[in-house]
């Protein structure tokens, strides 16, 4: 019996608070995907109504942090009638591994989903050992 799988959209979960917050709003946890080639780790972070200035990405000792703000979508000279889109942050952090080339790190943002390219450093790379006859 083969199983399907329905997409779905997840409602932006919101991050557990381990301590007192001291900004104030809503802080959620991006949904995100990571996939892998023999070449780098592709991470995707979905961030919707995060623009790329809105958006920081932060690599200390070995740890990446992502942030991004949502703001309020009205305008100036609109007022709120029904509100039912969440403004406020997106954090999550992921520790990196001594594979990935941190220098090389690459990420882009396209219709709120955030993409970084994680390249691998050259030995942590597969390769073809060739053997000489002796």
């Amino acid at each position: 019996m083969s199983e399907i799988k329905e997409l779905q959209a997840k409602e932006k979960a919101k991050v557990p608070s381990t301590g007192e917050q001291t900004k104030p709003g809503l802080r959620f946890t991006p949904a995100v995907d990571i996939f892998e080639t023999e070449k780098e780790i592709t991470l995707l972070a979905d961030m919707p109504g995060v623009k790329a200035d809105d958006l920081n990405i932060d690599l200390r000792e070995n740890v990446l942090t992502l942030e991004g703000n949502v703001a309020p979508f009205e305008g100036a000279d609109e007022h709120d009638v029904l509100v039912e889109f969440e403004v406020g942050k997106y954090w999550r952090q992921f520790t990196l591994s001594e594979v990935i080339d941190q220098s090389k790190i690459e990420a882009n943002i396209k219709e709120g989903v955030l993409r970084l390219k994680l390249p691998k450093v050259e030995k942590a790379q597969p390769r073809k050992i060739t053997v000489k006859a002796a």
